[in-house]
């Protein structure tokens, strides 16, 4: 290789890796922008930076990826509070009881977030206000929903009850933010939805 070839070969690295920063950079602005709404900011970014690529500055995609991350989340403690019940991690009769409580809970909060979802998906701007007002109401029925589980395992000092309730507390901060993600579009209203795939 001549030292030409080399001298070209290191510039184009150089531009290549440059415009990895830059937008690098700018994906971290776009994700930083977007949460600037949120309660929970640092767990906003960190949730939500993978898509920042997609989302860019486009309020109705944010809001879509929030409450997609949140209903993955919500599962996840689902499914950890099944197993805490059926493997009877926490045996006592009012335990399991409050599991039973939970779990319920957290099914009707992913019901919530699928209807919430299917509406950010469907949203129109003849309909925008109504739509939003339903997701709206459906996301607060959530942080409702989990808010219970969580008065259910007051009082409890086990570990176990802890750790449940630290994800549970997780979860209600990621509907928190998706909330706010959704309730910005609502404010920016029908002429923010993007048709473009």
């Amino acid at each position: 290789m001549t030292v030409l070839s080399f001298s070209i070969a290191l510039l184009l690295l150089a531009c290549v890796t440059w415009q990895t920063l830059a937008w690098s950079n700018m994906a971290d602005d776009y994700v930083k922008d977007a949460c600037n709404v949120t309660q929970y900011q640092d767990l906003c970014i960190h949730s939500l930076a993978p898509f920042s690529k997609w989302a860019r500055q486009d309020p109705c995609r944010w809001a879509q990826a929030a409450v997609s991350v949140t209903t993955d989340e919500t599962k996840r403690v689902t499914h950890y509070v099944i197993n805490l019940k059926k493997n009877e991690t926490l045996r006592g009769t009012r335990e399991q009881r409050t599991l039973s409580d939970c779990i319920e809970c957290f099914g009707d909060s992913i019901d919530n977030l699928h209807k919430s979802l299917g509406e950010l998906r469907s949203l129109k701007s003849v309909t925008f206000d109504t739509q939003m007002k339903n997701v709206q109401t459906w996301m607060s029925a959530g942080l409702t929903s989990e808010d219970t589980c969580l008065d259910g395992f007051n009082g409890y000092k086990e570990r176990q009850v802890k750790n449940l309730c630290n994800r549970v507390l997780n979860v209600t901060y990621m509907n928190s933010n998706a909330l706010a993600l959704v309730n910005k579009l609502a404010e920016d209203g029908g002429g923010s939805i993007n048709t473009s795939p």
